[in-house]
């Protein structure tokens, strides 16, 4: 799922959340040169309950913004955001608490979201994706009702209960 395809234009940031195993979709996107042409930044929060679920957190950190390709774009571009909620860490809180304190966005530095200038994608278990998106909702932005739609904001479908 490219970015370009399902999100309205933005300037200023991009930002993936996930939890758990829902980090997977957006290990592609984060190597995807056009995210970094596209979105001046792009943040990438990932909540888990326990430290040890912070399974890509090495390679996000250490071994990405070391690649030979996109090195200078992840050092000056990606901002990884994990968050933990059941174990003693620097990011605490589930994502949809991080975002409506506006922890989130002082902690990385940036204005609060809002859907003139942010897109957001989101995956995750069910629970997550209805908490996140009604948010969302709340604070404005409007879901990508399908494929080829743009929106504000998107689910990574495949983790949806229908």
């Amino acid at each position: 799922m490219a970015p370009s395809s399902i999100c309205r234009p933005a300037a200023a940031a991009h930002r993936k959340s996930a939890t758990g195993t829902g980090l997977a979709p957006f290990l592609s996107v984060i190597r995807d040169p056009e995210v970094y042409e596209r979105f001046g930044r792009v943040i990438l929060v990932h909540g888990v309950r326990k430290l040890v679920d912070l399974a890509y957190r090495e390679f996000l950190t250490r071994q990405l913004p070391q690649d030979e390709f996109l090195g200078e774009c992840v050092r000056n571009q990606l901002l990884y955001y994990p968050t933990i909620t059941r174990d003693p860490f620097i990011n605490s809180g589930r994502l949809t608490e991080v975002i409506e304190s506006g922890k989130l966005c002082q902690d990385v530095g940036l204005p609060p979201m809002n859907p003139s200038e942010a897109r957001v994608m989101i995956c995750g278990g069910p629970r997550m994706l209805k908490d996140t998106s009604a948010l969302l909702d709340r604070m404005g932005f409007q879901i990508s009702p399908h494929t080829g739609v743009p929106g504000d904001y998107v689910i990574e479908r495949a983790f949806a209960e229908r």
